[in-house]
């Protein structure tokens, strides 16, 4: 209005053309001009004045009146091939009247630059939520020269339209400690309305630091930026995030900034407190009754400091790889070792062979389907004659043809490397999405890292990570070699019509060996792709095949006495499957919603009880509409009218310890928030409640276990138990936001390279291979002794 009415006085009450928009407009009064006088009021009076640094100005102003402060700024470079030694200038205000209708608007000229701010300065939080500052500090944006010295001046205008006189305070001070030094702890205070940041120039030789950023105080919430040498520099929480590399930190903070990605070999580290703490985790402030209502936001001022230390070089880079592949090769040879002086010994190895026994290996399996026939003999066709005898042993259990087993169970490897195929290849799209967008738009917050040993090398932010995922695939491999060299031998001894292989030991089936081999190679690959951006949307990709380990095994360990009887490829993946689904489920829907919780606690109850009765009655039983009948039955007649014990007493003993296990109700009571881990935590406390059944049966069955699987027993247990001490070292969790995660973060323990999570990787890929190994080699002490003779438990 004021410039239509000008141009009206002007030019004889003609129209205002349309170039004269509201932008234009605000830019012209930004600059303080007045195109009139007379309908508008009087003509502004403009006065300059020459200003000093270090000295508090007290001035008043108002619509009729702009003052404009000089400055002479005098920049020195003892090194000017390198560029100035900059020194900082902050401008400080303070508005001392009370309204916020009218403020203040400061325009600071510099030689390349302008910036410019209103006083009370209103920032926005969620929700469009205004909180007004009187109080507002702002550090100048120092363009890059070359020459030995310059003097530069800046000018800072101040104007309002306010017709009332409004009191301010002025000052510009240079800014102590304005370049950081390496290695070197500078503290320092921060507000939303007063931002600091600071320079830092990368000295000869150091071509990657890492800007840690440290405070006492969990809130306010704040964020740590890079950003390259240029203007503005964007030191606002509602413009912090458009350039560079930046997080929110609550007491700690810390990014890996590389050499070759500032051309300037230079960088801001700008610091700056957010007007609200729901980012980093803290309350949420009320809604306001009105939407302009302005809300007091207190006391925000955050005491921090920060220090740029020089990152690890090449050379750490090659010794962590080479100390890393070196580990696992190592028990290539010991294996070898292993190897060259036990298979001597080995009773498959030896000759003892009789033509009457057995069938030729060299027919073709292909041709071979389980349900063709029935391979029982006449008398015992009846199965349930079989297997609801009080006493079981693996003869009774071992009765179909051989060759029918072997390919029934070779589909589990054949199905698990069918889904890592199709499980994988879109995993590793993603986590390359992922890994493309935190580089492209700076965010550090969408990726859970230990910041503060985290190794980028190319594209990848967190290198250490996923190299010490190596050892899963390596001894993944190895193990898959060792099985292999079990079936060759086996199959040889089977083709001699070796007696100890056709009618004595446990029957060799190694399928499910080959599954399991497969799957901890797959856990390797798709757990460094977890870790190529950890967060909670993909902690899946970590854990799958994880649950498949566990069922992979359990299955194993029952398949050793019961081979008839195992579960089928289809079947078992089918409720690892549904396993995994729940787990996603629990990820999105599971944190602290009840009617989840309940649903699936009545689900796994329900669950357990099927299972529980599938292993009682070794299968023989039905699930029709009878059952509730049957059951009522039972329970009338074994412990209402003759009150006898169970048939099964060690089957009913592991039943029971099961069940207690599964139906606690520490789930549906606590409701932890990390539901993936909750369920791997049910699997794996299964897993290890059956394998201590199944020591303490085959001691109890009078067996004996050899020194080897011995060993491994031993070895694994240890290892285990120094794997899980790193394991909940807890050095990120995505179940928080990323600022309460950074808390804690820790520096690198091993070769300055590998954290504490890093030695979890090589010590949990140790302990499954040699929990492997004990499934493997536990029942070789049985390979002379006849099926007849071994029991069923």
């Amino acid at each position: 209005m004021v410039l239509r009415s000008c141009w009206k006085s002007r030019h004889k009450n003609r129209p205002a053309p349309c170039w004269i928009r509201p932008g234009l407009i605000a830019l012209l009064w930004l600059c303080g001009f007045s195109c009139c006088s007379g309908a508008v009021g009087e003509t502004k009076n403009v006065v300059q004045k020459d200003a000093e640094f270090d000295v508090t100005y007290n001035d008043t102003v108002t619509s009729e009146n702009q003052t404009i402060y000089a400055f002479n700024h005098t920049l020195f470079s003892p090194f000017p091939s390198f560029g100035f030694q900059t020194e900082g200038v902050r401008v400080s205000v303070d508005v001392l009247s009370q309204g916020f209708e009218s403020p203040i608007l400061f325009v600071i000229r510099q030689k390349q630059a302008v910036l410019s701010f209103q006083v009370p300065l209103i920032l926005r939080g969620l929700y469009q939520r205004k909180y007004p500052y009187k109080h507002v500090g702002r550090t100048l944006c120092q363009p890059p020269t070359r020459a030995a010295s310059e003097s530069q001046y800046f000018f800072v205008d101040v104007s309002t339209l306010s017709n009332q006189g409004t009191n301010y305070q002025l000052r510009v001070s240079r800014v102590e400690s304005f370049t950081l030094q390496t290695d070197t702890k500078f503290s320092f205070t921060a507000s939303p309305s007063q931002p600091q940041y600071f320079k830092y120039v990368f000295p000869d030789g150091i071509d990657t630091v890492i800007v840690k950023v440290n405070s006492e105080m969990n809130f306010p919430c704040s964020v740590m930026s890079i950003q390259d040498i240029q203007c503005p520099v964007y030191d606002l929480d509602n413009n912090v995030a458009f350039i560079g590399m930046y997080q929110t930190m609550t007491k700690k903070g810390a990014i890996t900034v590389q050499r070759k990605d500032f051309p300037s070999n230079s960088f801001y580290v700008v610091i700056v407190v957010k007007t609200e703490d729901e980012a980093c985790g803290g309350p949420l402030r009320f809604y306001p009754l009105r939407p302009d209502e302005l809300i007091d936001a207190g006391n925000r001022s955050k005491v921090l400091d920060v220090m740029v230390s020089p990152a690890i070089n090449s050379d750490i880079y090659v010794i962590g790889m080479l100390f890393c592949l070196g580990i696992f090769l190592s028990f290539y040879l010991l294996t070898l070792l292993v190897a060259l002086f036990f298979c001597p010994s080995c009773p498959l190895s030896i000759d003892r062979s009789l033509d009457s026994v057995g069938r030729s290996r060299q027919e073709s399996l292909s041709s071979v389907e389980e349900d063709d026939y029935d391979t029982l003999d006449d008398i015992n066709s009846d199965k349930n004659i079989v297997r609801t005898k009080k006493f079981l042993c693996v003869s009774d259990l071992a009765r179909k043809d051989k060759r029918i087993l072997s390919k029934k169970y070779q589909i589990y490897f054949w199905n698990i490397a069918t889904i890592a195929v199709f499980y994988a290849l879109p995993v590793v799209q993603l986590v390359i999405t992922y890994q493309t967008v935190v580089n492209v738009t700076g965010n550090q917050d969408i990726c859970y890292y230990n910041f503060l040993c985290a190794h980028p090398l190319g594209a990848l932010s967190a290198f250490n990570n996923i190299l010490s995922n190596l050892g899963y695939v390596m001894l993944g491999l190895l193990f898959l070699l060792i099985v292999l060299k079990r079936d060759i031998v086996h199959n040889r001894a089977l083709v001699r019509n070796n007696l100890n292989a056709l009618e004595c030991g446990i029957p060799k089936h190694f399928g499910l060996f080959y599954a399991m081999g497969t799957a901890l190679m797959m856990e390797g690959l798709l757990s460094a792709c977890y870790h190529v951006c950890p967060n909670y949307t993909n902690f899946q990709f970590d854990t799958s095949f994880m649950y498949m380990i566990a069922g992979l095994c359990m299955l194993k360990l029952y398949q050793k006495r019961h081979p008839d009887i195992n579960a089928s490829a289809y079947t078992a993946y089918a409720c690892l499957a549904v396993v995994i689904f729940f787990s996603v489920l629990g990820v999105v829907f599971g944190k602290g919603n009840t009617v989840f919780w309940i649903v699936f606690s009545v689900i796994h109850i329900l669950a357990t009880l099927l299972l529980s009765t599938q292993l009682y009655y070794m299968g023989r039983w039905r699930l029709d509409s009878g059952i509730l009948r049957r059951m009522v039955y039972v329970i009338y007649t074994d412990c209402i009218r003759q009150c006898s014990g169970p048939m099964y007493i060690d089957r009913m003993v592991l039943i029971v310890m099961g069940n207690i296990v599964n139906w606690s109700a520490y789930g549906l009571i606590e409701r932890p928030n990390d539901f993936a881990s909750y369920l791997l935590a049910i699997a794996i406390c299964n897993l290890l409640l059956y394998f201590a059944f199944y020591i303490i049966m085959k001691l109890r069955s009078g067996e004996r276990i050899q020194c080897l699987a011995l060993v491994c027993i031993l070895f694994t247990a240890v290892v285990w138990g120094f794997a899980l001490y790193f394991f909940f070292q807890g050095l990120s969790t995505w179940q928080k936001t990323p600022a309460e995660s950074r808390e804690h973060n820790r520096d690198c323990i091993l070769l300055s390279f590998f954290d504490d999570h890093d030695i979890w990787h090589f010590l949990s890929s140790i302990a499954m291979f040699g929990s492997f190994l004990v499934l493997l080699t536990m029942d070789d002490d049985l390979d002379t002794v006849q099926r007849d003779k071994i029991y069923v438990f």
